[in-house]
């Protein structure tokens, strides 16, 4: 059976916007049509903020958080009481007070199911203050250090580059490779897209699982949510 596995931030959705409106038409009647599930670092109200409650819930199941917070429309399936040691924590804080992008927005560390999210520039950040930061990340790839550097101090638990800004952090194992636990891989062909599936990026775990294991079906980068709609047209085309 096909199924297809979206990421959400720069797979469905500009990274922490919404839905295009003409794209959100397409891919509602895509979802009515496919066995369609959504995988994202991002909680729930995050994750309905960006696609909308009829796409959220025509989904078979939403993986918030990675997969530590599994939905099915308003059903919890599944929700992790993991969270960070404090000298994790207090680390991070040394690891902000050392940056040198000058601003500072607050939120920092945010508590979700079974992970938190770092970020320099801060998650109240407006989003020209967030594309400051992405301008002096690209440059400096201080998320990807800083992220380095997390898991060989704290060997037990795994930060991933996700989004724009933030690092995703959570036990060793709980990213987004978890969900396949809830597929056949005798009998499921997987479409997977995703938009950082590069080594570091919170798309990687889940795609190199999918290879190594040697599932059935592709993973497909992609560049913006523009690309993922083209590559669904050329999907749709092939099998009319």
């Amino acid at each position: 059976m096909n199924k297809f596995i979206f990421d959400v931030d720069g797979t469905l959705t500009p990274s922490r916007g919404k839905i295009d409106n003409d794209f959100a038409v397409f891919f509602s009647d895509f979802c009515s049509k496919n066995d369609v599930y959504l995988v994202t670092g991002s909680d729930r109200p995050k994750t309905l903020e960006q696609v909308g409650k009829d796409i959220y819930n025509a989904a078979k199941r939403v993986y918030n958080c990675s997969g530590s917070d599994v939905y099915e429309a308003d059903k919890n399936v599944y929700t992790s009481n993991w969270s960070l040691p404090q000298e994790a924590e207090q680390w991070l804080r040394e690891e902000l007070a050392a940056s040198k992008f000058p601003l500072r927005t607050g939120l920092h560390i945010e508590d979700r199911p079974g992970m938190v999210n770092f970020s320099v520039v801060g998650r109240n950040a407006t989003m020209g203050e967030r594309q400051l930061y992405v301008k002096h990340d690209t440059v400096t790839e201080e998320r990807y250090t800083i992220a380095e550097f997390f898991e060989k101090k704290f060997p037990g638990i795994q930060a991933v580059v996700g989004g724009d800004t933030g690092i995703d952090i959570y036990p060793k194992g709980a990213d987004k490779s978890q969900i396949l636990r809830d597929f056949d891989i005798d009998n499921d062909f997987i479409y997977f897209f995703g938009d950082k599936m590069d080594f570091g990026g919170n798309d990687w775990p889940l795609k190199m699982k999918f290879v190594t294991e040697k599932w059935s079906g592709n993973t497909r980068e992609v560049t913006g949510w523009q690309d993922t709609w083209s590559q669904l047209k050329e999907i749709v085309s092939e099998h009319s």
